[in-house]
C-alpha cells in the first residue's frame, strides 16, 4: 500500500510522515526531494510553480509510487497533491493500492508552522497560492493537523486501519 499525505506546505506532511512510516515499519518517501533544481529556486525566490513546472515532479513520484505498487512495498509518500489532476495522475497505474490523507488545517495555523520553519526552501509568502490551487479531495481520509504530530499520525492510522 503507498499512503499520500497530501496537502499544502506546511501541514505536516514530512513530519507525520516521517511518524507514520517509523511507527508502521514502512519507508517513507519525501516529495520534495523529486522536485527539479529549478522549481526549488522558484519556490525559494517566491514564485508559485505551474502545472507545466510540476509535470517532472510528479512523473518522477509516480514511477516511485508505481514501484512501490509493483512490489508491494508499504510507503508512506509526504506530497502536496493539490489537484485532482495530480492524485488521479500519480494513482493511474494502480488506483486500488494508493490511499490519499488529506492534512487538513487553518491558513493561520499553517502559516504560524511556515514563519517558525528554519531550512526549508518553500516560501511561506505562497501559502496564499497553495490554498487557491487546493482541490479537497473527496472521498479521502482527511485528518485534522492542529494537535501533535504523534497524535495526527495516530489518528491517520486508525481512520485508515492500520
Amino acid at each position: 500500500m503507498v499512503v499520500v499525505l497530501m496537502g499544502v506546505s506546511g501541514s505536516g506532511k514530512t513530519t507525520v510522515g516521517e511518524k507514520l512510516a517509523a511507527d508502521l515499519g514502512w519507508e517513507f518517501v519525501e516529495g520534495d526531494d523529486y522536485h527539479p533544481p529549478e522549481n526549488v529556486e522558484k519556490l525559494r525566490g517566491g514564485t508559485p510553480l505551474t502545472d507545466a513546472d510540476r509535470k517532472p515532479w510528479l512523473r518522477a513520484l509516480r514511477q516511485r509510487i508505481d514501484a512501490a505498487c509493483a512490489g508491494g512495498e508499504d510507503v508512506v509518500v509526504a506530497c502536496s497533491a493539490l489537484k485532482d489532476e495530480y492524485r488521479e495522475y500519480l494513482e493511474r497505474n494502480d488506483p486500488a493500492c494508493v490511499r490519499y490523507v488529506y492534512l487538513h488545517g487553518s491558513e493561520e495555523l499553517i502559516r504560524n508552522r511556515l514563519e517558525a520553519r528554519k531550512g526549508h526552501f518553500m516560501n511561506p509568502d505562497l501559502l496564499r497560492s497553495q490554498f487557491a490551487a487546493l482541490e479537497p479531495p473527496a472521498g479521502e481520509v482527511v485528518v485534522d493537523v492542529a494537535p501533535p504530530p504523534d497524535e495526527v499520525a495516530g489518528d491517520v492510522r486508525r481512520k485508515l486501519g492500520l
